[in-house]
């Protein structure tokens, strides 16, 4: 099996409790779900903000623990104040040592879009994400067929989000070109090899339709890339690493944003 393999695998046991211990009708209590999501799309295309999307993770299958004591709170904040345009919160625990109160936590201080970054693949988990006060989801093209990813991003838009589909490759793109994402990241990450390399972003970028915002993730360490991955017209860049494996994430991303400008 192959660490997506586990990944899922493991997901599919972990949807199948929540689903017992949480009912989608108290999800809908939530105090979250009436409210009106924020739109990613448009915050990634304000001028006055850098296209960042500043991730919060304290650990990945690639690299083990990253950082495991940063302040959810303190980093969000600080994120945003260094001129991020949207937070990506990861959510899931096995593999990535996060959790739903992480996304509620970023939510109670910041008034900015806010993705829950998580492996998607039941519908329970669009409405739980709706729950925690997210504005987005995250869809993987290498996860979910074409059928499945239209499905859920036409309910992630029945609630007012906004959904960001992520390729590896040129079949995944082609495959989901018509499925509505709001947003498509291409993953710089081979999840077979856990090689980095930003060409994939330059290969696909012409096969993304201008109507779509463009979205860079992963293996983002300079603001030169940032500048180059610009002629190919990404205005978005997920960046989690770079900033999280230092003690103070908030202060390493005002650094690197200092320098985009």
């Amino acid at each position: 099996m192959t660490i997506l393999d586990q990944i899922i695998a493991h997901k599919q046991k972990e949807v199948e409790e929540r689903k017992s211990l949480y009912p989608l009708k108290l999800l809908e209590q939530s105090i979250y779900f009436p409210g009106q999501p924020v739109s990613m799309k448009k915050y990634i295309q304000r001028e006055d903000k850098t296209g960042i999307i500043a991730e919060f993770k304290r650990k990945s299958p690639s690299r083990g623990i990253i950082n495991a004591h940063a302040s959810v709170e303190r980093t969000s904040i600080g994120y945003m104040q260094a001129g991020a345009s949207a937070l990506s919160i990861l959510t899931d625990k096995e593999f990535f040592g996060g959790t739903s109160e992480d996304l509620i936590t970023a939510r109670k201080f910041n008034f900015c879009p806010i993705i829950r970054k998580d492996f998607t693949i039941d519908e329970y988990q669009i409405i739980e994400a709706k729950s925690i006060g997210a504005d987005a989801i995250l869809l993987i093209a290498a996860v979910l067929d074409a059928n499945t990813i239209r499905q859920f991003t036409s309910l992630a838009h029945s609630l007012k989000m906004e959904v960001l589909l992520e390729v590896h490759d040129e079949e995944e793109l082609k495959r989901n070109l018509e499925a509505g994402a709001d947003l498509i990241g291409v993953n710089n990450r081979n999840l077979k090899t856990f090689e980095v390399s930003t060409a994939i972003s330059k290969r696909l970028a012409p096969l993304i339709p201008s109507s779509v915002v463009k979205v860079s993730e992963s293996g983002i360490s300079s603001p030169d890339t940032i500048r180059e991955l610009k002629t190919y017209g990404y205005q978005g860049f997920l960046m989690g690493e770079n900033f999280m494996k230092h003690s103070r994430p908030e202060v390493a991303a005002l650094d690197f944003m200092k320098q985009l400008a």
